[in-house]
């Protein structure tokens, strides 16, 4: 038994003793499941601690710092690029789930604290009643993902096209150093303060967003709230070109005048269309319905998806898909004429808005789209690039795509774009792989058991699965070349490889000044 081997076993060993079996499993098929995610498998953990308040937290983290022993932490496991995943043996994985209460909602104040297990579908739902909302009010992944790991990896989607990412909605962290040491930021830090406000002095608080984990595990967050708009909207455009997309996407954007901008190429909209069908599906069109704030409406709306049937996008054309928001009906009809007259340059042709009204309608779906249509394995990439490079570097990842046509064909790799702003200046692009490849546990354990019954079952290919690697790894390398940014850094993006020396000098100063022994999250954001 190595020396690394007997820590993590006398570490397994005295969580049983202080929290009990609910406090630390050890069971072989959790651990293999927890230590994946929807791209790879790491090493086993060791261990799995979880932890229900924050006092354990702190006590795992103290004996884990005693010991010796490396902790990852893991929030709703809907990473993709190795967030959490432990890539090297001897390595203990904080589950974060347990830590799943709503703190305090202040509608004096506007704010609401909650823990990192919470998920952002649970926010959404507390805060419904109150008509309020944090402004960035979740991804599409909010039925699992949770706010720590939200924060750690960064978001995007509802209300990012108004108001930027999950941690720009952020106003003060707490956060448990390496050594178990408690730090809350912005104005929760000061004797006496709530967490209200987040600039008061340095800004610790966005020290710890967006680190994929790697500075110090998040306890509880705190966000703005705002008055939850009363009136909405929605839009979908058609174009014959992705150059016409591109344009129009970013000429909304600097309009900021959509809470979400989001966009498919011809074949996502394929895939998209091949699942279980959307229009059939009785549960979503009486959200649609609930959803309008008066029957008559909601029935009116309900019609048109139904008779739009699958005809409501053409086949070879990008789509491009709006919502507006706003506290009047008046302000909501301007701001769609605006929205109207910004893409009718760019030779868009409008037609029934059934995908983002049923998105709206059914915000956070269960996570079935984690496979392909047939059942094949799924996995993104991302990059986050100004208004003004977004056509060329989508044009670059096309032209890539166009060079591996024959291989791609061959081997059954269907590739497609999802689009998306954020605020007035990032312009994200998203493509997608889907190939045929079995799946894993973390996805049996992801998708509604009556999806996964129907769904076929693919032997393993680990060639085809190595090709996808390749072609993933080319897009970053293209997003580099431009000088993208990255949500989800995790192990995947180069981030600590493509800095500037002196601003990754500081950075490593700063994590060896608050993890010296380098046992917070080795290996994420490319430290340790």
């Amino acid at each position: 038994m190595t020396n690394e081997t007997s820590q993590t076993t006398e570490m397994s060993a005295a969580l049983r003793e202080v929290f009990s079996k609910a406090g630390c499993v050890d069971n072989a098929n959790t651990i293999a499941l927890m230590s994946q995610d929807i791209w790879s498998k790491g090493e086993n953990a060791a261990f799995i601690a979880t932890p229900e308040n924050v006092e354990q937290l702190t006590q795992i983290v103290k004996l884990a710092h005693e010991n010796g022993v490396a902790l990852n932490p893991r929030g709703g496991g809907m990473s993709y690029t190795n967030g959490y995943t432990p890539d090297r043996k001897n390595v203990g994985l904080l589950d974060l789930s347990r830590l799943n209460k709503i703190i305090e909602i202040n509608a004096n104040d506007m704010y609401i604290s909650v823990q990192a297990g919470v998920t952002w579908v649970q926010i959404d739902e507390a805060l419904k009643p109150l008509g309020l909302r944090t402004p960035f009010w979740g991804p599409l992944s909010g039925l699992s993902s949770t706010i720590g790991g939200g924060l750690s990896q960064n978001n995007a989607f509802f209300g990012a096209g108004t108001y930027g990412p999950s941690t720009e909605s952020v106003t003060s962290v707490t956060v448990v150093l390496a050594d178990g040491t408690v730090v809350k930021t912005g104005s929760a830090g000061t004797n006496g303060g709530s967490p209200f406000w987040r600039h008061y002095g340095p800004d610790l608080t966005g020290l710890f967003l967006g680190d994929a984990g790697a500075l110090g595990f998040k306890a509880e967050a705190t966000f703005r709230l705002i008055p939850r708009p009363e009136f909405e909207d929605w839009a979908s455009f058609e174009f014959k070109t992705q150059q016409d997309s591109a344009r129009a996407t970013a000429e909304v954007a600097r309009q900021n005048i959509a809470s979400e901008v989001f966009g498919f190429d011809p074949n996502l909209t394929k895939i998209r269309l091949k699942r279980a069908s959307l229009l059939a599906d009785v549960k979503t069109l009486g959200n649609v319905i609930k959803g309008q704030g008066s029957l008559l409406k909601g029935l009116k709306e309900g019609a048109k998806i139904a008779l739009a049937g699958r005809d409501f996008v053409e086949a070879n054309t990008w789509s491009l898909h709006f919502v507006v928001e706003g506290r009047s009906q008046a302000g909501v009809k301007e701001d769609m004429k605006r929205l109207r007259d910004i893409v009718a340059k760019h030779n868009a042709e409008e037609t029934e808005n059934s995908i983002p009204k049923i998105i709206r309608s059914n915000p956070f779906a269960p996570l079935n789209t984690i496979l392909g249509p047939e059942g094949e394995r799924w996995v993104p990439v991302h990059g986050i690039v100004p208004m003004s490079k977004a056509e060329t570097v989508w044009d670059e990842i096309q032209a890539m795509f166009a060079s591996r046509k024959d291989v791609f064909e061959k081997h059954k790799i269907e590739t497609g774009y999802l689009t998306t702003t954020l605020s007035t200046n990032g312009f994200l692009i998203e493509p997608v792989f889907i190939w045929p490849e079995e799946i894993f546990a973390i996805h049996e354990a992801t998708i509604e058991q009556s999806v996964l019954k129907k769904t076929k079952r693919h032997a393993p290919n680990p060639e085809v699965t190595a090709l996808v690697a390749d072609a993933r790894k080319e897009v970053v390398a293209i997003f580099q070349k431009h000088g993208a940014a990255h949500f989800q850094i995790g192990r995947t993006y180069p981030y600590s490889q493509n800095r500037i020396a002196d601003s990754q000098a500081m950075l490593e100063k700063i994590k060896a000044a608050i993890d010296p022994n380098g046992t917070v999250n080795p290996g994420s954001l490319g430290l340790g």
